[in-house]
């Protein structure tokens, strides 16, 4: 990969990767250090990258990056518990907000490929690729984070 097919990557995908670490992460700052941190990777090794696999380069990089990152923080991460009754007292959230409550409550390995197919619009091999599955394990853990998450959103308490 030369300077130039850098520089073209960066144009094509950042927005995209950006957009697929922030829905991961949840957090600007994060998904903007993943994205700088892989960006830096790719051109420490530009010239192993084939400049066709760049984009996927890119995508495989951030997401071990970020799986490390989430096995760190959850180590040193305290949560508080809300009591029942102020759970109760918000008010009904919007669809968005549904939304990201559902993909809350899949497992890293889920929400990473429902974001990967849903909203990045990857093929179950390229999928495969970043994530080091085999497509028939892409396919099986798509399907059990689907059939989740649509049991949640027609649930109507979790709706309303």
């Amino acid at each position: 990969m030369t300077a130039e097919d850098y520089n073209d990557c960066v144009k094509q995908y950042a927005d995209g990767l950006y957009r697929f670490m922030l829905k991961s992460t949840r957090h600007v700052e994060d998904a903007r250090d993943l994205v700088q941190s892989a960006f830096e990777k790719l051109w420490e090794h530009r010239g192993d990258v084939n400049a066709l696999k760049g984009k996927s380069y890119l995508f495989t990089i951030a997401y071990h990056k970020m799986i490390d990152q989430n096995r760190k923080s959850r180590r040193m991460e305290f949560r508080e518990i809300l009591p029942e009754s102020a759970a109760e007292s918000r008010p009904a959230p919007h669809l968005r907000k549904v939304l990201e409550e559902a993909l809350d409550r899949l497992n890293e390995r889920q929400r990473s490929l429902v974001l990967l197919k849903d909203y990045e619009g990857y093929s179950y091999e390229e999928i495969g690729g970043i994530t080091g599955l085999n497509e028939s394990q892409v396919k099986v853990t798509l399907h059990r984070a689907r059939v989740q998450l649509k049991q949640y959103l027609v649930s109507v308490e979790n709706v309303l």
